[in-house]
């Protein structure tokens, strides 16, 4: 009998145990991406994007998360900080996955303003109830190494400041594959995006958790 117990014990803990696993995804979420052509799809097929394969990702598993991709190829920390207002507004999102700042880099804008708009950009995502994930980027050093170091460290330097969650680098394992490019060596092909999407996740999934 005291072993036959036991059993019904150990039984119900799994139980509850897996209730708790599932119920981390119960609630149903909104995923807002506000990127740049790294998250816009460009030069690749509708739907082949990390943010298409993390959208199917959520159907697969049946989890109940609406992505909402509102990347634009070209976009800027200024020009992403200009928009989300509106973004917020809309969506209304749980989660914001702020993937901006390698057009910065491409164009030498100030390092010190790109930080100051991602820490804008943060601060409006939390106001309006969000959690936030920053995305990282590494450029390549055609304004110098020093330059492109300094933007590749800013993304630790807010996360710490700011305890934002951060994918340190989107391109990991990527970057160092040239055939993984288009033609302009600037942009993944969708070959790419699984693994840009690999990087990623790790990062998203605890937060999809929380409630």
């Amino acid at each position: 009998m005291i072993m036959f117990k036991n059993i019904v014990r150990s039984f119900a803990v799994l139980i509850l145990m897996f209730s708790a696993a599932t119920n981390a995804y119960s609630a149903s979420k909104t995923v807002l991406v506000v990127g740049d052509s790294l998250s816009a799809e460009y030069g690749i097929a509708r739907g082949a994007g990390w943010v298409a394969l993390l959208d199917q990702r959520m159907k697969d598993q049946k989890l109940p998360v609406t992505v909402v991709n509102a990347s634009v190829s070209g976009e800027t920390t200024s020009g992403g900080r200009t928009r989300l207002p509106a973004l917020l507004s809309k969506h209304k999102p749980n989660i914001v996955i702020i993937e901006l700042g390698a057009n910065d880099g491409l164009r030498g804008l100030p390092v010190a303003a790109a930080e100051s708009n991602l820490r804008a950009m943060v601060g409006e995502s939390r106001k309006a109830g969000a959690q936030v994930l920053l995305v990282g980027i590494r450029i390549p050093p055609n304004y110098g190494r020093d330059y492109a170091d300094k933007l590749f460290a800013m993304y630790g330097i807010l996360s710490k400041d700011l305890k934002t969650p951060l994918a340190p680098f989107m391109l990991d394992g990527v970057a160092q594959k040239p055939e993984l490019f288009q033609p302009d060596r600037m942009h993944p092909l969708a070959t790419a995006h699984p693994v840009i999407l690999g990087n990623i996740w790790p990062h998203l999934q605890p937060i999809l958790k929380t409630k």
